[in-house]
């Protein structure tokens, strides 16, 4: 409450009642909320030139990758008057007013420009033909896509980050892609010539063309008028229908230079410490701004702008002094990371090129001083060395170069040193957030700090802090347990325990819960251990898998049958049609390619299943934490442009991995091309066929934190490709948390997917042979939940609505619809009787 006081009272000093951003990205985003966290009280109109709010330029690419633009949307601020697609064309700072091109004038006491900045195109002949973009906004992702349909090669002008990021684009898009860059090595800005010539290496190796020391002659048209090549100056054509300019950018200052304010004589809006233009009146933050002489084009240095122009709008004195330029990416599937300086009096260099792995350490004359670092192929080091840019080493730097060897911890930081420069947050900011807050894991960090928030580079030392500050995280499942899930599966295995009875007399205490039960239940069941309904286990079941059917809002059930691969016969839909219409279900096509019957009740479920199991289906799963489906789309079978076989693999792995019981509900899909019509990328794990055969990404999912998947390897044979997803489904199975998804367990599995692949993929943990042998487990055991339950007497018994009617139908019940739902209505006994 002070402090929104005493920013209202700087608000009032500062006379802004009535404040104007114009432009409305990341940065200005950032502004906004920041003032309105912090009290502001004054009109805020913003006036955005997109015809949207805004959204995260960091995560572009992900939506050519299928996140969609709400995905990516930032939400509005409360207060805020969002003017969306209207331009500001003119400042009246005499009148202290905005002109847009809609001929509106909004006045201001105090106004913001955060412009932004315009992609840059060189003056290349062709450079306006039908084909030619630049990768900046949606329109331009959305004109690229429509441009890449029916196109065969496509090339970006540019080998810079976001060059790099339009190449992984036009690639996943499904064209053959070459990168042009005119400096002799890519990524210059970023990464030295040792660790350019290994970048340049790496992606050489994923089939693109890399261009380096080369130029642009002209861009020539084909015979209908739109891009068809590239030519190089030494007169190299390369074919493309799709060009790609990534060649830098520059500051939009047109609106300030038109109204007289200071533009330096490269660009950018010429402010000073406190973000401040010539005009008292006036602020400029982001990348049309010229802050010390510099333009930052980084997320980090701008929302430092955007934060300290809040400050000094609401009276503060923060000022900008520069920003922490380091960044730390993956491109292309490359980790790329850079921090501090590029050049010192003695470095320390590491270069595997067989490996794709440079890494090189800057260090003072008196090789005390970290001064920076380039790392390629292996960013590890990242982590642990940036915080100790500027400090003494944390130990010997050869052992630095290489992660866990001698590196520093977070423990060993100053309280002042940067952690997330994304967000200008420093450790003692954390360290102070977990004690006044009572913080006990990394997401209650980010929500009260911002660390962690935008490129995510930081979270592996937010954990290091948070259990250095004595943070007793724990791992115990529950009260009755003090092992973890993953501890408890180790003991169930090893020691061949097969009831829940067993572990807790051996293992716990007291009578178990309904936490520890059902996840006990789910590892035996992953385990082969019988029926979930059998002897004890049935107890174990939550609802849903106590009735072998997911409980809807009114007290019915679901029926779902497995379609593999949702493909289905006409005589398999007449059945489906017939048991919708004899029991008087809803049908719902599902949008992972089923068919929900709805409305069941419990008596009524065995009988459902038998007609199903007759006509040749079985269960669906949709009431478990296992399989749910493997979705597919219609592959070479169909489509022109499919190039591989897609409805056979999502058939072929739905009915392998059937049954298997998880952490959590796993789902797949099978894409027969890069056009990705399946949306493998949102899936546990999803399958893209190339030309050459299945790339496989892993850990996506749609659910409340949607997470696109990642690239775990790519051209597999089908062999190789069913044996690796075999061993990431059972190491998941093996170490995963309690209702863990596979997105979240790859988030916080230490080493991420480096770690993952060295452990499936090259057998780092020797435990390889022990994934497969447990598979071939399931997959010769597996047996039909429902048949088995229909042609078991006893498992049949559960099967009741009412304890006093076991009977159906019974003519003491009546089941009355209302508003589609149907409730059912128990006449008393007595009332029965007469």
């Amino acid at each position: 409450m002070n402090e929104n006081r005493n920013a209202a009272k700087g608000e009032e000093r500062a006379g802004a009642r009535r404040l104007v951003v114009v432009g409305y990205g990341p940065t200005a985003h950032r502004l906004v909320e920041t003032l309105l966290d912090r009290g502001f009280t004054g009109a805020v109109t913003v006036f955005g030139e997109e015809p949207r709010p805004a959204y995260d330029r960091v995560a572009l690419t992900s939506y050519l990758d299928g996140k969609t633009l709400e995905d990516l949307t930032y939400p509005v601020p409360d207060g805020v008057s969002l003017r969306v697609g209207e331009r500001v064309t003119a400042i009246d700072r005499d009148n202290r007013e905005v002109v847009t091109d809609a001929g509106a004038r909004e006045p201001y006491d105090l106004l913001v420009l955060a412009t932004g900045s315009a992609p840059f195109v060189p003056p290349v002949p062709g450079r306006e033909l039908p084909g030619c973009f630049v990768y900046r906004t949606i329109d331009d992702l959305d004109a690229i896509r429509d441009a890449a349909d029916g196109a065969v090669s496509g090339v970006v002008i540019g080998g810079g980050l976001l060059g790099l990021e339009a190449a992984d684009a036009l690639r996943g898009l499904g064209l053959r892609t070459h990168v042009v860059e005119m400096s002799p090595w890519l990524m210059p800005r970023q990464v030295d010539e040792g660790g350019g010539s290994v970048l340049r290496g790496q992606i050489e190796a994923l089939g693109l063309g890399v261009h380096t020391g080369a130029g642009v002659r002209s861009i020539e048209a084909g015979p209908d008028g739109r891009v068809s090549a590239l030519v190089k100056p030494d007169g190299e054509a390369i074919e493309a229908q799709v060009v790609v300019f990534s060649a830098g950018i520059r500051p939009r200052d047109e609106l300030a230079r038109a109204s007289g304010l200071e533009v330096g004589e490269r660009g950018g809006i010429v402010v000073d410490e406190g973000m401040r233009t010539g005009d008292e009146h006036i602020y400029a933050v982001g990348e049309c701004a010229l802050a010390g002489g510099m333009v930052y084009g980084l997320v980090g240095p701008c929302f430092t702008q955007a934060e300290v122009a809040a400050d000094r709008i609401l009276g503060g004195t923060a000022s900008f002094e520069g920003a922490d330029m380091s960044t730390k990416l993956k491109l292309l599937g490359v980790e790329v990371a850079q921090f501090g300086a590029m050049s010192g009096a003695l470095d320390v260099t590491y270069m595997d090129p067989v490996g794709g792995v440079y890494k090189r350490l800057f260090i003072s004359d008196d090789a005390q001083t970290l001064l920076g670092g380039v790392c390629v192929g292996d960013a590890a080091p990242y982590n642990t060395l940036r915080p100790f840019v500027g400090r003494p080493l944390p130990g010997a730097p050869s052992d630095l170069l290489f992660a866990g060897a001698g590196g520093g911890t977070s423990a060993d930081l100053p309280d002042d040193a940067q952690v997330c420069s994304c967000n200008n947050v420093t450790k003692g900011q954390i360290t102070a957030a977990i004690v006044e807050n009572g913080l006990t894991d990394v997401p209650g960090i980010k929500k009260c700090t911002r660390a962690g928030t935008t490129c995510g580079s930081c979270l592996p030392m937010l954990k290091q802090i948070l259990v250095k500050s004595g943070v007793d995280v724990g791992k115990a499942l529950c009260e009755h347990f003090p092992h973890s899930r993953a501890e408890l599966f180790d003991i169930i295995s090893v020691r061949g325990i097969t009831t829940f009875s067993q572990l807790i007399a051996e293992h716990g205490t007291g009578r178990g819960c309904d936490i520890c039960k059902p996840a006990v239940a789910s590892i035996l069941a992953s385990l082969g251990n019988g029926h979930i309904l059998d002897g004890e286990q049935a107890a174990l079941q939550d609802t849903n898998d106590h009735f072998l059917a997911n409980i809807q809002k009114n007290g019915t059930y679901s029926v779902v049958p497995r379609v593999p691969g949702g493909e289905i016969t006409p005589d398999k839909l007449i059945v489906i049609g017939e048991v919708a219409r004899d029991f008087g279900l809803y049908t719902k096509i599902t949008g992972a390619q089923r068919i929900d019957l709805l409305g069941a009740r419990v008596e009524q479920l065995p009988a459902i299943w038998r007609r199903l199991v007759d006509a040749g289906f079985e269960s669906g799963h949709a009431y478990g934490k296992a399989l749910r489906t493997v979705k597919s789309c219609v592959g070479s079978t169909w489509c022109r442009y499919g190039v591989q076989d897609s409805v056979g693999l999502a058939i072929a792995l739905e009915l392998r991995y059937r049954g298997l019981r998880s952490p959590h509900k796993l789902k797949s899909a099978v894409s027969g091309c890069a056009r990705e019509c399946a949306e493998a990328r949102s899936k546990d794990f999803g399958i893209i066929a190339t030309e050459q055969g299945w790339n496989l990404y892993v850990a996506g999912n749609g659910g409340f934190k949607p997470r696109h998947a990642d690239l775990l390897a790519a051209d597999l044979s089908t062999e190789e490709l069913v044996r690796t997803i075999d061993r990431f489904l059972m190491f998941y199975i093996r170490t995963a948390d309690r209702l863990q998804r596979t997105a979240a367990w790859l988030e916080g599995l230490e080493g991420g997917l480096d770690y993952l692949r060295s452990v499936i993929m090259d057998d780092s943990l020797g435990i390889c042979a022990d994934l497969d042998a447990q598979m071939a487990r399931h997959t010769a055991t597996y047996v039909d939940e429902w048949r088995a339950a229909i042609e078991d007497p006893d498992k049949l018994r559960r099967f009741v609505s009412f304890v006093n009617a076991p009977d159906v139908p019974d003519p003491s019940i009546t089941f009355e619809t209302e508003r589609d739902q149907i409730k059912p209505v128990l006449i008393p006994l007595e009332v029965a009787r007469r």
